[in-house]
């Protein structure tokens, strides 16, 4: 799975649409198994920047390219918040730079060394050979998941 790096200059336009990024919050939760009666209100707004983002000038957009992360709910075309200014943890899902080729994948930090773990049987994990050239280049915290 490749990554597309928006520039920081697109992905602020994104991100500095902090006003009209507020979006209206309904007061009620909404049913995934039978459905309740629609509530005609709203209980306010809330600031997408203020709610997924914590630190703005750290923070990029990815669009992801490919299917190896698939079972962890990112698919082609979707973008990924990625925060540059997190230290990666085993486990976490990182824009990592292998050899100058960008991937996105999940951290694994083992006693051999470090995975770059697929997350679809369909693609192979990438064992980091100790001479290659790798960099975290930052940490997945949201994916935004098109449904259409």
């Amino acid at each position: 799975m490749r990554a597309l790096l928006l520039s920081p200059r697109a992905a602020a336009k994104v991100l500095q649409r902090a006003d009209p990024s507020r979006v209206r919050v309904a007061p009620v939760a909404v049913a995934a198994g039978f459905p309740s009666p629609a509530q005609d209100y709203y209980d306010g707004d809330i600031n997408l920047t203020e709610r997924l983002v914590d630190d703005q000038d750290a923070t990029f957009i990815v669009r992801v390219s490919g299917h190896s992360m698939t079972d962890a709910g990112i698919s082609n075309g979707d973008e990924l918040l990625v925060d540059r200014s997190k230290t990666p943890r085993h486990g976490d899902i990182v824009v990592a730079v292998l050899d100058g080729e960008l991937t996105v994948k999940r951290l694994r930090v083992e006693r051999a060394g470090v995975v770059l773990a697929a997350e679809n049987v369909d693609y192979p994990d990438i064992t980091v050979p100790e001479l290659s050239d790798l960099q975290i280049w930052g940490v997945a915290t949201y994916c935004l998941h098109h449904l259409r």
